[in-house]
């Protein structure tokens, strides 16, 4: 059965601008620069020295505590590291390699043991080594969020919904690899023992539903959840709520509810490296927007730079006013077109000047529109109020650190305030206090 959640807004999708062909191997980069942090969690040192020669899919930098490793996602010499631009606005220290187009791979292990033959140990620590995090955008190393809901959890929910505009990797992912999708479901459902395992998409992903139908059969235990398409359905709370029923309460994790979420591309990612015994070296991207020339989904090596990316989808139009990683409601803008792509790297969204959507001189109307469509049930209006007022104690009150930065409440302001970016501020000053 599927349930409302409160809240939430129909903007214009724009999906069909790059929904199209199977993804396209994007043209290899002559040099790529890996960040050693690209995961929520601790930094990953560097394995690797400048002048070491590295393989394709070799472990060049890991860490301790909540952090996985990262991989060299070509093979060639290492000629740096050193802090570089990264997709968060940061400085990271990265290793940058110089690629020789050889691809000389490491040795891989398959594992082709039936299911129920599958150590749960064994998987988890797989799924570590080959630094699998949540490709969605959260990027939270997969192998902790695994652990923490072994014995806690009855239901397993993939997020297929995808539900911001003009992002179409999993829809994409979809139509042309559901198989590994469904597989990797099947891994994790042997390692969490689950009582209900669902594939959750909205239902504007015609031919992905279709695709995933036509198979589903001959994967036990799975069920197809089709949702209608409503922003921001694939958060996963309001996922879980749609689904089952059940809200997570404030502060809590979808395991308080018996819940576990992995994004599609991430169980693809984890049947690979179970199965093929591949790291996570590469991931679908959507290149979209007005201001790209040809939008389309690309099969990227993590490290390709956003610029070799964008030159490949055949550039930026002249009126081009900002490019965005991730989606336009909670994607980042970049202001250097040298940051790499990273594990969580979904989209690169190039808008013209027209789609700005900012105002000169932004104010609040107090029309309360943002309260309606806030899925959170938050107060967006007196949120920005006391952020812009510096009142922390308020900020606390009203449950900021419960915003999702989903943007429902600044895409139907009438007044264009930039509400999400005053959170991410707000959330940021109540971090510091605290660790004070």
């Amino acid at each position: 059965m599927k349930h409302l959640f409160f809240g939430g807004i129909h903007p214009s999708y724009r999906k069909e601008l790059s929904a199209k062909e199977a993804p396209a191997p994007a043209v290899i980069p002559e040099q790529v620069v890996i960040p050693m942090l690209q995961h929520i969690g601790a930094p990953c040192q560097p394995l690797v020295q400048v002048g070491d020669y590295v393989q394709l899919g070799q472990k060049i930098g890991d860490g301790q505590g909540l952090c996985v490793p990262v991989h060299a996602s070509v093979s060639g010499t290492v000629i740096a590291i050193e802090p570089r631009p990264h997709v968060s606005g940061r400085m990271i220290e990265s290793v940058v390699i110089q690629n020789d187009f050889q691809d000389t791979t490491v040795e891989f292990v398959k594992n082709d043991l039936p299911l129920d033959q599958l150590d749960s140990d064994q998987v988890l620590h797989t799924i570590r080594e080959a630094g699998i995090v949540g490709m969605g955008g959260a990027a939270f190393p997969g192998n902790v969020k695994a652990v923490s809901a072994m014995g806690h959890v009855d239901t397993l929910i993939a997020n297929a919904c995808e539900c911001e505009p003009y992002i179409t990797a999993d829809d994409t992912l979809l139509r042309h690899d559901a198989e590994h999708v469904l597989q990797g479901m099947q891994i994790l459902k042997q390692v969490l023992q689950p009582e209900r395992v669902v594939l959750a998409v909205e239902d504007n992903k015609a031919e992905a539903i279709a695709k995933v139908r036509s198979i589903l059969s001959q994967y036990s235990g799975i069920e197809l959840a089709v949702l209608p398409t409503r922003y921001p359905q694939g958060a996963e709370k309001q996922l879980i709520q749609a689904l089952t029923k059940r809200e997570v309460a404030p502060g809590k994790l979808p395991v308080s509810v018996g819940c576990a979420v992995f994004n599609v591309s991430t169980f693809a990612a984890i049947y690979r490296a179970v199965r093929l015994g591949t790291p996570l070296t590469q991931r679908i991207v959507t290149i979209s927007g007005e201001a790209i020339a040809e939008p389309q989904n690309f099969l990227v090596r993590i490290g390709t730079s956003f610029h070799d990316l964008i030159k490949m989808a055949g550039g930026l139009h002249d009126r081009t006013e900002r490019v965005i990683s991730g989606g336009p409601m909670m994607g980042f803008a970049q202001s250097d077109l040298a940051v790499p792509v990273v594990k969580a790297t979904n989209s690169i969204l190039c808008l013209l000047k027209d789609q700005n959507g900012a105002a000169e001189n932004p104010v609040c109307l107090r029309c309360g529109k943002c309260v309606g469509v806030c899925p959170m049930r938050l107060q967006p209006l007196y949120m920005y109020r006391y952020e812009m007022a510096g009142n922390l104690k308020e900020l606390e009150r009203l449950h900021l650190m419960d915003c999702i930065e989903c943007g429902s409440c600044a895409f139907t302001c009438p007044g264009k305030l930039p509400l999400v970016e005053h959170f991410r501020l707000g959330k940021k000053k109540l971090r510091e206090a605290s660790a004070k």
